[in-house]
């Protein structure tokens, strides 16, 4: 992963509309389509679950918030918690 410019990425856990399965989303990152699929790539591997990248948001499955914020800052992005 190549570093961030610092930019904050929004994490939230998603539960409504998906049939009572948790899903974590990162958004707010303004990256080109090709770094946020390659940042989703890792988030997934991190995670060791599945995911995938919708309308500029990564998507990971189940309740991932920790792991992905810790992941998100080791690369250089600041991280902030939203909703519930």
């Amino acid at each position: 992963m190549s570093p961030a410019t610092g930019q904050e990425a929004h994490i939230r856990r998603e539960k409504k509309g998906r049939g009572g399965k948790t899903v974590t989303v990162v958004y707010g990152l303004r990256l080109p389509p090709d770094r946020l699929k390659a940042l989703g790539k890792h988030l997934r591997q991190v995670c060791g679950t599945g995911g995938t990248v919708k309308d500029g948001a990564i998507e990971i499955q189940g309740d991932h918030r920790e792991r992905v914020a810790e992941a998100l800052q080791q690369a250089g992005y600041r991280t902030k918690f939203t909703g519930g």
